[in-house]
């Protein structure tokens, strides 16, 4: 990997790539990925990995453009030509090279990444690389754009590093033993090309690139590998352990390979569901004799992503614990929350050629502000660490003017409704009552609807009954056909649900559910209480 890189950092330097024109990746997870990736920042050169949708997925190419003229990078890479061709003909400008694994791109000039492998380095590569220093940007990584367009995020190498410092000294595991990863995180986010490529890497481990996805139809693929490689930490979102959970307890093999060595297990992107993790912790026990430490923490883009994270002493279904070492927290009074912020050598300098949005990220005494809420596991011993409360900008009020606090009402009802449904966006903004719209688990999908229906009505209608008040109690629900989506910016890139965005995005779901004669797939707790809320009559005689 190292003659490698060094090959294709000399072709770099001699193209005259520079932080003003860095290089970009428009293709996934591969080898080749990182040797491009490696290369320019061997020689401070910044790599922009964009999400590959941006160009396979969408038609205007509108985000593709966007990020392509924020980042004016002097070179483009794509694994497979034929594929990117159309996208990368209709927003790269001539000037920009384009480079490709195979395939060959129609109808525009371009290069192999083989001729470019083949320069022979100089003593030029090692120059450049002595001068990379902390401020360094390594990366510029492009937010979701949830609420705009994406920004690119500056990544120093002193981020980086001060990333794997910290996970050295709280995983300490990591330094005794070389980790041996099977993952599928997408490396254009921070999660899986900083925190788990980046933990391989610093540590001399072994990364598996699983194709798979935490998706019906990608999740066979994840299980194929895992049934051939025992992974020493296995890093995924709720909905993979929520998967995982029958194939372990049903294929013995799989069951054995998977905890042979596994020393941690790490959840993130939403709460795990209390019963799944229990679960975990009964297939390890009758595996192995021992429960596998499990853990949560919170992060993002902006500082790269370690900020908080679960210890040993003190974890548990969703706690996020303590700020890493390096890490100073402050916790500000926010709208009844506490709003954390802060300050770190890992946190980033700001946005690439937005000084405004740099500004606007960070308080008047410089901790930058994620805009997210916490509250203490146990207010009396706070080593106990912190509990995620929400986004500060997702609570709402209705029409009586009543606060709802989204986060803790949304861990709630995810307690209530389990094991049948793994997330919930709560509607009620400037409404007479609060509704839902709900992500069902796989194994609530594979049973019978009639059945299912009448269990989420029956839980429904019990949460309704137990609510200490109207900020508190659902009166409607309705599940959500399919999936929620990255590029859409329903998923945040720490993969938490972003609930404005599903609710824009599904405002026809939404009226559904608030609608006057509701149609036949609304759950409604009962009549009485949305009487009872909006003052109207109702025909109807029963629950539904």
């Amino acid at each position: 990997m190292l003659r490698k890189v060094r090959s294709l950092a000399q072709a770099f330097l001699d193209l005259g790539l520079s932080a003003e024109r860095p290089v970009a990746i428009m293709s996934g997870n591969e080898i080749a990925f990182q040797i491009v990736s490696l290369a320019a920042m061997h020689v401070g050169i910044p790599v922009a990995p964009i999400s590959p949708s941006y160009a396979l997925l969408a038609t205007d190419y509108a985000k593709l453009r966007h990020v392509i003229g924020l980042a004016t990078p002097g070179l483009v890479y794509a694994n497979d030509g034929a594929r990117f061709a159309t996208a990368a003909r209709a927003v790269l400008p001539a000037e920009t090279m384009f480079v490709v694994g195979t395939g060959r791109p129609e109808g525009i000039a371009h290069a192999t990444l083989d001729s470019l492998l083949a320069t022979t380095p100089t003593d030029a590569v090692e120059t450049a690389a002595a001068r990379v220093r902390g401020d360094t940007i390594a990366k510029l990584l492009f937010t979701s754009g949830s609420t705009g367009w994406p920004k690119a995020v500056i990544n120093t190498h002193g981020m980086l590093c001060s990333n794997q410092q910290i996970i050295a000294q709280t995983w300490r595991f990591v330094t005794e033993t070389p980790p041996v990863l099977v993952d599928w995180l997408p490396w254009h986010h921070t999660a899986g090309g900083n925190h788990d490529f980046g933990t391989v890497l610093a540590q001399g481990g072994t990364f598996y690139i699983d194709d798979g996805r935490p998706t019906p139809a990608g999740f066979g693929e994840t299980l194929r590998n895992l049934r051939e490689i025992s992974p020493t930490i296995f890093i995924s979102m709720p909905r993979a352990f929520e998967d995982l959970v029958p194939h372990l307890r049903n294929d013995a093999v799989l069951r054995e390979t998977f905890f042979k060595r596994l020393q941690l297990i790490f959840y993130a992107g939403a709460a795990l569901a209390d019963h799944v993790w229990k679960q975990f912790d009964e297939l390890a026990i009758a595996t192995t004799g021992r429960k596998i430490y499990m853990m949560t923490g919170l992060g993002s883009t902006e500082t790269g992503p370690y900020a908080v994270g679960a210890c040993k002493e003190y974890h548990g279904a969703g706690v996020i614990g303590l700020p890493g070492p390096g890490v100073t927290l402050k916790l500000v009074p926010t709208g009844g929350k506490l709003e954390l912020r802060l300050k770190s050598p890992s946190v980033t300098p700001g946005y690439w050629r937005q000084p405004e949005l740099t500004a606007a990220s960070v308080d008047e005494e410089g901790f930058y502000m994620m805009k997210d809420a916490v509250r203490f596991a146990d207010p009396a011993e706070p080593i106990r660490g912190f509990i995620f409360d929400g986004r500060i900008n997702e609570d709402f009020k209705l029409t009586t003017g009543t606060w709802v606090s989204v986060g803790a009402l949304r861990t709630q009802l995810i307690a209530q409704f389990a094991p049948h449904v793994r997330d919930v966006v709560i509607a009620g903004a400037n409404r007479d009552y609060l509704a839902l719209l709900l992500l069902l688990t796989p194994a609530a999908l594979a049973e019978d609807k009639t059945k299912l229906r009448e269990q989420l009505s029956e839980k429904l209608r019990a949460h309704a009954a137990s609510a200490t008040g109207s900020s508190m109690r659902a009166l409607r629900a309705l599940v959500i056909p399919g999936d929620l989506s990255l590029d859409r910016g329903e998923l945040t890139d720490k993969g938490s649900i972003n609930q404005r965005a599903v609710l824009d995005n599904r405002a026809d779901l939404v009226e559904r559910l608030y609608a006057e004669s509701p149609d036949a797939d609304i759950l409604i707790a009962s009549d009485a209480f949305v009487a009872q809320q909006t003052g109207a009559q109702s025909d109807r005689t029963g629950p539904s």
